[in-house]
């Protein structure tokens, strides 16, 4: 199964425990195939640099670069060309839509209402990081 994570939902997974680390797991070890695009990875990239996950990094011995190489060994990258209209009301949520198109992914993970409130877009099924959990557990 293909899944894109947006980048809330994956800084969750990186950083804390709950259904987030559980879909980070499930990408690491190959139950799921996590997919992502350069503007995704560069999202994340800038994120987890902020001052405010400084203390947690440190807590947790892990540097912003460290993440990034780990989560490059196993999320396959795809070139996500934008969309050719709008579709989210938070325009920047189009990567996360552009990406899951360019995948061909089966599920997009979100905790944003921006893309939750679509539920779908085109045939990719548009999900809480809970509902993931549940539909990939089978």
């Amino acid at each position: 199964m293909r899944i894109v994570i947006d980048t809330n939902v994956l800084l969750s997974g990186l950083l804390w425990h709950g259904a987030p680390h559980t879909l980070f797991n499930q990408a690491r070890d190959g139950t799921v195939d996590l997919m992502m695009s350069q503007i995704l990875m560069d999202e994340l990239a800038e994120v987890i640099t902020r001052q405010k996950f400084a203390a947690i990094l440190q807590r947790t011995s892990r540097t912003p670069e460290r993440i990034l190489l780990e989560l490059r060994t196993f999320a396959e990258m795809v070139a996500a060309p934008p969309l050719p209209q709008p579709v989210c009301r938070d325009p920047d949520d189009d990567a996360v839509l552009a990406c899951a198109l360019a995948a061909q992914a089966d599920l997009i993970v979100s905790g944003d209402d921006d893309l939750l409130v679509l539920k779908q877009f085109q045939e990719i099924r548009i999900v809480t990081p809970a509902q993931a959990v549940n539909i990939i557990s089978g």
